[in-house]
């Protein structure tokens, strides 16, 4: 079984007023693009990680058409939670909905044979900041903004972010510590540009992780310091817009 990853699919078939096209020609029919490096490189079984922005849906209905694409992809896939993935509301009733082939992660993890994968969505933090690698000019007429740090958003920020702090401890907690392999999936880039130590990667480096995978990040430019290694850990952004909608080889 080889491991492969790609993030922020952001789906819409059952939501087709939300396609990714208003975002650049680079996102013109990258479901096909997707599918087509997807059927090339991975075997049936082998497993995808997918993490966040997965689906544009709002409700189950407008989700299942998404499902069911993914699941009509070679290999076995885990999920993890995206800011965008407003759909995923109860992790007992988004299992109900899902295909053979795909499970979940939500704060908690998932052992197979010699590989442990535990994950969280994360948040944003102002000292997680990346908007000096990521080329904002308004494309299409869609406007993208930074963000405004203010007092208020600061604060509401911090106490998401503290939180999901938790969620990950009880994630790292729920991992198979004696597997060969250990894998965490977020949405949020974990970790500042420069590298530094923050909570975050001081709990990975206790729990001893191999890859930390995340997305979030578009319009990156080629640049960007955010593929690295920090106490032994592997850190890769898999935004699919990143890795031009092809999968990434983790194992």
């Amino acid at each position: 079984m080889r491991v492969w990853a790609l993030g922020d699919l952001h789906l819409s078939f059952g939501t087709p007023n939300k396609k990714m096209d208003v975002f650049g020609d680079k996102w013109l029919n990258h479901p096909e693009k997707i599918k087509e490096q997807w059927e090339q490189l991975v075997a049936a079984e082998d497993l995808v990680l997918i993490c966040g922005d997965i689906s544009w849906a709002l409700k189950a209905d407008q989700l299942m058409p998404d499902l069911n694409w993914i699941e009509s992809l070679p290999g076995k896939k885990i999920m993890s939670k995206g800011n965008h993935d407003l759909w995923w509301k109860s992790p007992s009733k988004v299992r109900k909905l899902l295909p053979p082939s795909i499970q979940i992660i939500n704060n908690d993890a998932i052992t197979i044979d010699d590989i442990t994968i535990g994950g969280t969505r994360l948040w944003d933090h102002p000292d997680l900041n990346y908007y000096k690698f990521i080329d904002m000019k308004e494309i299409d007429g869609v406007n993208i903004k930074k963000k405004q740090y203010d007092d208020d958003t600061v604060r509401h920020d911090t106490r998401i972010f503290n939180n999901e702090l938790d969620r990950l401890a009880r994630s790292l907690d729920a991992m198979d510590h004696n597997a060969k392999h250990k894998i965490l999936m977020i949405h949020y880039p974990p970790i500042p540009p420069d590298r530094s130590d923050n909570e975050f990667s001081r709990l990975i480096k206790d729990y001893s992780i191999d890859f930390c995978i995340y997305g979030h990040l578009h319009n990156l430019f080629p640049d960007a310091p955010v593929n690295f290694e920090k106490d032994g850990t592997r850190y890769l952004c898999t935004a699919c817009d990143y890795l031009n909608f092809c999968p990434i080889q983790l194992l």
